[in-house]
């Protein structure tokens, strides 16, 4: 169904945070990206679990076997949010850099020296690093081309991935730039050649529906703070792909997936609040079954966001001195996230000033740090970038398009 501003404006009052003020005014969250508000109902969550079974697993009393029974709901309601098998398909983690290192370490024991695995230029560095790392190994790290575009080069995937290709890692939308790649063409490249595709979604999966089975990919990573949920990383593997990777772990962990990956004691109160996120998103869709009511609440706030993110687009890109980065405003081609930079101000002057009126907006590289060295605006610190959410309204934009106007005009 439609999620409209008025949808928006009802859930508003659903996310404490956004009650704050700055200074006499509202703040106003534009920093989606960098991680979203909480609603009441995850907080709530939490405090539930802590009160009631904050005790370990596996043990046999009714404290214990109630964390056992919510961890596995939990399992199952990320599987519903991102389209996969089951819950059996579910790993959590710290977080999704932690999470990738783990699968880059394990994957890296199966392959020999002179193998080659491909990254992107755009990626940020969580889905970088790791495989970089690998070249300690004597594997081969190649990088597909980032374009001034903000777009990767057409011609690269095609050109870097031949037989040698063990591993295709790519994300499924930039963080930096909101640029969405094409996930498609890159699963029939890398099954072609019989490579594993890895896809980070963590900027990605709270702006669009994600289908793990329809994507056909082995693994794909996100994280649950960016869709309203807490800091907890998550793995979504296809089904036999995570039994056969020699992960690290204990002897005494449990080698089946979903836990053949996990290490210790997991951080079982945020698991909860992660289930309580997407029951939440869950409640915003219709549908006969949560899959159903996830994937239409989803693609009602895509569009939603989407025409937000559309309307900034159009505005910042008419003042002075202003450059947008990125693809253009569709909604096939980016995500809402939109960075720019003011010819007459460094990224992280603007951000503060914007920062005193209230308006929190993130300046820097983001972490996708190739990024910001490919379009060469290192020296300026970097690009400032606005990012929509579920709960942001035009209003918001417009006091943003103020705060950049009167900077704009303002000179250096």
């Amino acid at each position: 169904m439609p999620f409209t501003a008025k949808d928006s404006a009802r859930c508003r009052a659903d996310f404490p945070s956004l009650r704050q003020t700055h200074l006499g005014r509202p703040l106003a969250f534009l920093d989606g990206p960098g991680g979203s508000q909480v609603p009441a109902t995850v907080l709530r969550a939490m405090e539930n679990f802590y009160g009631t079974c904050n005790v370990n697993t596996g043990g046999n009393y009714p404290p214990s076997r109630e964390a056992d029974r919510r961890l596995w709901e939990a399992r199952q309601s990320v599987a519903a949010f991102l389209g996969a098998a089951g819950p059996e398909s579910i790993s959590f983690g710290q977080n999704m850099t932690t999470l990738c290192f783990a699968l880059a370490n394990a994957i890296g024991r199966t392959l020999s020296a002179g193998d080659e695995v491909v990254i992107t230029e755009l990626d940020h560095e969580a889905n970088r690093g790791p495989w970089l790392a690998l070249r300690e190994r004597g594997i081969v790290v190649r990088e597909i081309r980032l374009l001034e575009t903000g777009e990767l080069d057409p011609n690269g995937l095609a050109g870097t991935i031949n037989e040698r290709t063990r591993v295709l890692a790519i994300g499924a939308s930039s963080n930096a730039l909101g640029t969405v790649n094409d996930l498609e063409r890159a699963r029939r490249l890398s099954a072609a050649v019989g490579a594993l595709l890895i896809v980070d979604a963590v900027h990605y999966a709270p702006h669009r529906p994600v289908d793990m089975q329809a994507l056909g990919a082995d693994f794909l990573l996100c994280s649950a703070y960016k869709f309203y949920g807490p800091h907890v990383g998550i793995l979504c593997s296809r089904p036999g792909a995570l039994e056969r990777l020699p992960t690290e772990r204990l002897c005494t962990q449990n080698p089946s997936a979903p836990y053949r990956i996990e290490t210790g004691t997991l951080n079982h109160a945020a698991i909860e609040g992660v289930r309580a996120a997407i029951e939440y998103l869950a409640g915003l869709g219709r549908g006969a079954d949560p899959r159903a009511r996830l994937v239409d609440a989803m693609s009602g706030i895509a569009e939603y966001e989407h025409g937000l993110a559309s309307y900034y687009h159009e505005r910042v890109s008419a003042l002075p001195g202003v450059r947008v980065y990125g693809p253009p405003p569709e909604a096939s081609r980016r995500t809402p996230t939109v960075s720019v930079t003011l010819s007459n101000h460094d990224a992280d002057a603007v951000a503060t000033a914007l920062g005193e009126q209230g308006v929190c907006v993130w300046d820097g590289s983001f972490y996708a740090i190739r990024v910001i060295e490919v379009l060469g605006v290192a020296a300026r610190g970097g690009l400032l970038r606005t990012g929509i959410s579920l709960y942001n309204t035009r209003e918001e934009i417009d006091r943003l398009l103020m705060g950049l106007e009167t900077l704009c005009r303002a000179g250096g």
